[in-house]
Order: C-alpha cells, then sequence, then structure tokens
C-alpha cells in the first residue's frame, strides 16, 4: 500500500501550519479560519508546532482544552489535523528550571534560553519532560478521528558539546572500534601531529578551539550526531506508540540538502518523508526553469529516501519568506506551477508555512495563505483557493510513484567527508550541486531519475551514477561491481574511492577498494583548475568534432583495460585518456576523469545512455516531464517553466487539468502543465 496516511484519502492533501493557540482571544478570526479554509480547498491542518508553553504553562499543569476544541472544529468542517510534539521550542520554566537542557555550543559555551532548536538531544531531563508531555497528547486526543498523522518537533539542526553528549561520543566510539583504543589510531592515523589516544575516555568532540585537523575525528562526530537524533526522536516516537490507542503514521520535517544530519540514517525511524520547500525563485543567478529543476531535485532526493511511497510537502509558502537575503514574492502563476511540480515528482501534499500570519515576533512578515488584511480577495489567497481546485481535479493520482530506471547516488557521509579534506579547492567542491547538475542534465534528455544511497544500488535500474563518491567502502565497490555483472550500467567520476569509510587513504592507487579493476585504471592525479581554467574532452570515434568543455577538476588517468572514449585537448595532459569505458560481465562501468560544464554534461550522459535502452528525447530548455504509476495508469505530468508556448508529443490519453482526451501533440502556455493518464504499459 502506497498511501502516505495508511488508507486512500481520495485527496490531494492540501493545508499547512495552523497556529490558533496565538487567537485563542478572538473566536471571531477563529471561525472565520474554517470558513475560509474550507473555500481554499484546505482538508489539512498542523497544530501544535510550537505550543508547549499553552500546553504546559508552568510544570505540571496541562491544558489540552483548546486543542480538543479546535480539532472538533476542524474534522466537524471536513478539515483533517496532523499534530505535532512541541519540542522545538522550550517553555521558559524549563530553562530555568533545568539548565542543563539547554545546548553547548563548540567554544564549550551553554546557550540560554531563546529562539528554538536549542535542547541537547542527550538531556535525560529534557526525554523526561517532553515524554511526559506526549504521552499526555496521546491520552487527550491521540484518538481523535480527525487525527491522520504525529509530527515529531520540527526541522531538527545543530549540535551539542555538553559534558553529557561528550560521553556518548566517548561510548559510541568504544562501540564502533570494538573497544580498540589502537584500532581508532589507526584508522584515524592520529600519530599525525602527535594526535594518539591512550583511552577512549581522552577523547573530546572537534571543539572549534580543539582538535580539528583528524578527519576520522571530524566525520565520527558528525555520524554520531547523527545517531544521537536516532535516539532522541526513537524516545518520542516510542512514548506515542505506547500509548497510543490509535495507530497513525509518524513524520518529522526535513529541510533541503541539509548538511546536520545524514536524514538517510534518520528516516529509517519515521514512516513518512515529510520536508519544507522554499526555492529562490525570480532570483538574479538563474532562471525560473533553473530554479524549478533545483526543487525538482530536491523533491527526488528527498523521494529516495523511502522510495516505495510518497512523500509530503509539509511547508512551502505561498507568497514569500521573511529569511531570505532577498525576500521577492512568487510571481503570479508560479505557486500553481510549483504545487504541480511537487505532485509530479512523487508527493501526495501541498502544504504551508503558514495559515495566517502571525502579528508579532519573527515571522510576522513570514508568507502565509491569510495576510494580515484578512479577507479572502488577495492574489495570494486566490491562487491558493486555484491551486486547491487544481489539486482535486487530480485527486486520483495519490498514492502513485514513479518507477525510474536512472539513479544518481548521493550520500551525506561521502559530504561531509569530501568537504573536509584539503588538497582541492575550498570554492568548487560543491558536492550537493554536482550531483544536482547530473540529475538536470537527465532531465534535460528527458530521463527522469531517482536520488538514491550506495546502498541501494541494485540491478531495478539500469543505470547508476556515482559523482565524486570520494568515500567508498570495501562492501559498496563490491555492490558496484555486482551491478555491472549482471548488467548494469554504472558511471563513475573524478575524485572517487580515495578513502575508506574513515576517511583513511586507500593505497595502490584510486579509485580504491577494487574499484579501479573495475573501471580498468588507476587516476595518478588530480589538477585543480582556477575559474579561468579551461580544457576540453574530444572523443577518439564516432564524433570526433565534439570537444566537452572541462572546468575546476581534472584527473590524470593511468588506462589499464579500459577502452578510451575521449582524450584530453590541452595542457601537458593532452591526448591522455578523460573517459573510459570497461565491460565486465552483462554490463558497463564508464569513468569521466573531468568536471564538465552544463552542456557537455549533456552530451556525455547521452553517450552512457546510448549504450542502454533507455530513450533520451532532448527537451527544449525550460520542459519539464515526470511519470507516476499505479497497477494499472500511468501519470505523465508535462510542465512548461519557459517564457514561450511549447508543444509535446504524446500519445493518446486523458489531461485531468481540463477533462479533455489528448491525441498527438498539445501546446502548453508558459507556467503552465497538463497531466495525462494513459493505461500503463504491461
Amino acid at each position: 500500500m502506497n498511501y502516505i496516511f495508511g488508507k486512500r484519502m481520495n485527496s490531494i492533501m492540501h493545508g499547512g501550519d495552523y497556529n490558533p493557540e496565538q487567537w485563542l482571544d478572538r473566536p471571531d478570526i477563529l471561525a472565520k479560519d474554517i470558513e475560509y479554509m474550507k473555500e481554499a480547498g484546505v482538508n489539512e491542518a498542523t497544530l501544535g508546532v510550537f505550543a508547549w508553553s499553552m500546553y504546559e504553562p508552568r510544570e505540571g499543569e496541562f491544558h489540552f482544552e483548546w486543542l480538543k476544541q479546535i480539532m472538533d472544529n476542524l474534522y466537524e468542517n471536513g478539515i483533517y489535523t496532523i499534530l505535532a510534539t512541541p519540542s522545538g521550542a522550550r517553555p521558559i520554566w524549563l530553562d530555568n528550571t533545568y539548565p542543563e537542557v539547554m545546548r553547548v555550543d563548540n567554544m564549550g559555551n551553554r546557550n540560554r534560553h531563546g529562539i528554538r532548536h536549542n535542547h541537547c538531544l542527550s538531556s535525560p531531563i529534557m526525554r523526561e519532560k517532553i515524554s511526559l508531555l506526549d504521552q499526555k497528547l496521546v491520552e487527550e486526543v491521540g484518538n481523535h478521528p480527525g487525527l491522520i498523522m504525529w509530527h515529531i518537533s520540527n526541522e531538527f539542526g545543530g549540535e551539542c558539546y555538553c559534558d553529557l553528549c561528550k560521553r556518548g561520543f566517548q561510548q559510541y566510539l568504544r562501540k564502533r572500534y570494538d573497544g580498540d583504543i589502537n584500532k581508532l589510531n589507526h584508522e584515524w592515523w592520529a600519530t599525525f601531529w602527535s594526535a594518539r589516544y591512550n583511552s577512549f575516555d581522552e577523547i573530546e568532540p572537534p571543539f572549534k578551539n580543539g582538535q580539528t585537523a583528524i578527519m576520522g575525528l571530524n566525520l565520527d562526530w558528525k555520524k554520531f550526531t547523527t545517531q544521537n537524533y536516532c535516539d532522541y526522536i526513537s524516545v518520542e516516537i516510542d512514548t506515542l506508540r505506547k500509548y497510543a490507542k490509535k495507530e497513525v503514521p509518524i513524520t518529522t520535517n526535513f529541510m533541503k540538502r541539509f548538511w546536520d544530519i545524514d536524514y538517510r540514517t534518520l528516516a529509517k525511524k519515521i514512516d513518512v518523508i515529510s520536508w519544507d520547500s522554499y526555492p529562490f525563485f525570480h532570483n538574479d543567478q538563474e532562471s525560473f526553469a533553473d530554479t524549478m529543476l533545483e526543487s525538482g531535485f530536491d523533491h527526488a532526493m528527498m523521494r529516495g529516501l523511502k522510495k516505495d511511497k510518497p512523500f509530503m510537502l509539509m511547508e512551502s509558502a505561498p507568497g514569500k519568506v521573511n529569511w531570505s537575503p532577498y525576500n521577492k514574492l512568487k510571481r503570479p502563476g508560479v505557486h500553481k506551477q510549483f504545487a504541480l511540480q511537487t505532485i509530479a515528482c512523487g508527493s501526495d501534499t501541498v502544504q504551508y508555512f503558514q495559515w495566517r500570519k502571525s502579528r508579532g515576533a519573527a515571522e510576522q512578515h513570514h508568507g502565509a495563505v491569510m495576510d494580515h488584511l484578512g479577507t479572502t480577495d488577495t492574489r495570494i489567497f486566490k491562487e491558493v483557493a486555484e491551486t486547491g481546485n487544481v489539486l482535486k481535479k487530480i485527486a486520483e493520482v495519490e498514492g502513485s510513484i514513479p518507477q525510474n530506471k536512472v539513479a544518481i547516488v548521493f550520500e551525506w557521509e561521502n559530504w561531509w567527508a569530501f568537504e573536509d579534506a584539503g588538497g582541492f579547492s575550498w570554492h568548487t567542491k560543491k558536492y550537493d550541486t554536482t550531483c544536482m547538475e547530473y540529475w538536470k542534465a537527465l532531465a534535460a534528455l528527458g530521463v527522469d531519475a531517482d536520488v538514491i544511497s550506495a546502498n541501494d544500488i541494485s540491478n531495478e535500474y539500469k543505470v547508476v551514477i556515482a559523482p565524486m563518491l570520494y568515500s567508498v567502502t570495501e562492501a559498496i565497490a563490491d555492490k558496484m561491481k555486482r551491478f555491472v555483472e549482471n548488467g548494469g550500467t554504472l558511471l563513475g567520476t573524478y575524485i572517487m574511492g580515495y578513502v575508506n569509510e574513515n576517511c583513511l587513504c586507500y593505497e595502490g592507487g584510486f579509485p580504491g577498494a577494487g574499484l579501479s579493476e573495475l573501471f580498468g585504471l588507476i587516476s595518478e592525479e588530480i589538477d585543480t583548475l582556477y575559474p579561468s581554467d579551461r580544457n576540453g574532452i574530444r572523443f577518439v570515434s564516432g564524433n570526433e568534432d565534439t570537444v566537452l568543455t572541462v572546468k575546476e577538476y581534472a584527473e590524470i588517468l593511468r588506462v589499464h583495460d579500459a577502452e578510451v572514449l575521449g582524450v584530453y585537448t590541452d595542457d601537458f595532459y593532452a591526448k591522455q585518456p578523460a573517459f573510459t569505458v570497461k565491460s565486465t560481465g552483462k554490463g558497463k562501468a564508464y569513468y569521466q576523469a573531468a568536471r564538465c560544464e552544463d552542456q557537455a554534461l549533456i552530451d556525455l550522459l547521452e553517450v552512457v545512455l546510448s549504450s542502454t535502452d533507455i530513450t533520451c528525447t532532448r527537451l527544449a530548455k525550460g520542459i519539464e516531464k515526470h511519470t507516476r504509476y499505479t497497477d494499472d495508469f500511468a501519470y505523465t505530468f508535462y510542465l512548461n517553466n519557459s517564457d514561450e508556448n511549447a508543444i509535446f508529443e504524446v500519445v493518446d490519453g486523458e489531461n485531468l487539468l481540463s477533462g479533455e482526451e489528448v491525441k498527438g501533440s498539445v501546446e502548453i502556455g508558459p507556467k503552465e502543465c497538463i497531466v495525462i493518464k494513459q493505461w500503463k504499459e504491461s
């Protein structure tokens, strides 16, 4: 079953964060909110995200009457509730009474009460107090007929360096290195700069004013912090499940390519992936179409965390945000197009932060469905209502999922390891955006791709691309070999397999862990180019006139038994191999030794895909195509994000947005979309 709420809702969820506790003295506004939600096609409200001080204004004094009344009123009007646990921001009495719940920063200073996301994940007091409150919430409203999901805290992030976390880190390391300090010293290469440890009790986190020169230490601290988040969220989840009489799914909202936490690990703790998307539309750096493609990649990344079911867009801005360097409005038509792209990429919800603007404090000017004007004749409200109507037209898409045959590998641990590595450029590493560039290049070829963990490499995919996989374990290397042997096509790139999972360099040449045999080469040197430097890759047969522009990184290869497909055009390594392929078993392993500019990357990927049965259809700039499937139907979304009309050649089907039959080609205007329903090919 693919439905995110455990059952078919017969609708795309449309709603968002609602903070009625800010308006309890205004029953007139609360009544209007219900009326206006129905007018906007809203069928869900997320409650209680920051309501701890209203639930428990003083320690042990609980008040849930207002919450039950709000949930009753919503449900009576056809609006479901996603209920958050309020651990994202603590009441002041908690910090004043138990200061140990506040974090210590990377200089060793204890934080003061304020803002949010400021609690120590290891604190027994914090865990005890939130568990009690969660228990009370379940007992009071956990069986409410309108409750469809629990939402743990809000946008987890940050680190704590207190003594509790330090001891937890030491215990984590004892377990990871089998209680053998010499094993840790070896993997961290701790003889460097006389950094050897005699016991695990000597180890501190990487304080800013302390030990930061050991890459293994820095990486293990990031891994521990993720594990600490997992331990913490388990406390809240276990409490909800222990006391709940009604079983509903549990989520927590993630953020765009978030550095602090390995979301793949944390995702295992929750039932459904939800995330908060705030693209910087209409900026000076890129076109609207490019911003939309970046948004599509981010959706794909989130979808890849649990790719067997739809994900949720938990937050988005119907207008502007209040925290960007430039808080620009979404232009007319953009919100609906963004919402349709979200559904096209695999979401079953479109939700907002927030329903009604706060009158005061930090987010008083953050975009919302209801402005301070308080009426429904605003442009923003009308666009939200129009989006609600569109979502009703495509309700049958709910529960369907993409079934892509191409995947891109993205790993948080690799990201952390590579960003910490010297010997390259601190300005051009760009691991996350490099992965995105491969996704965008595939999209330009009409190929939708998943974003997966290396652990998810399997022959359900025909092509897997692993950009800049600097850190590779022997187990992952073996998985890649089996993938190719069984008929898969693998593309590896420059800066692959330099270190193991502890940031210890492989011996015998890169890529290590046996990957040099898979690709039939080693990388002997890597050239880090200045922004003004350029090189090229010229194909050696078939299309010798094509030169791929190279920038930023270029490896010098020593080829053993791979076929050379392209060579460098310039510098002292001109005419040396730059693009290769080696057949192994039933499959092929390609190696790209240099970073290519956008169009060059499209040309290179077209060569790789041409050796498979993946169909490439070059799309015009600004055009996107995504497909979701059920057992019987395919739903293909064609989005025109350009400023010109676009014509699509489609097979016969039904346009869900118009209800009309489509035969042959169809024309779409700027910032418009069609959704074509077809019988799924057997």
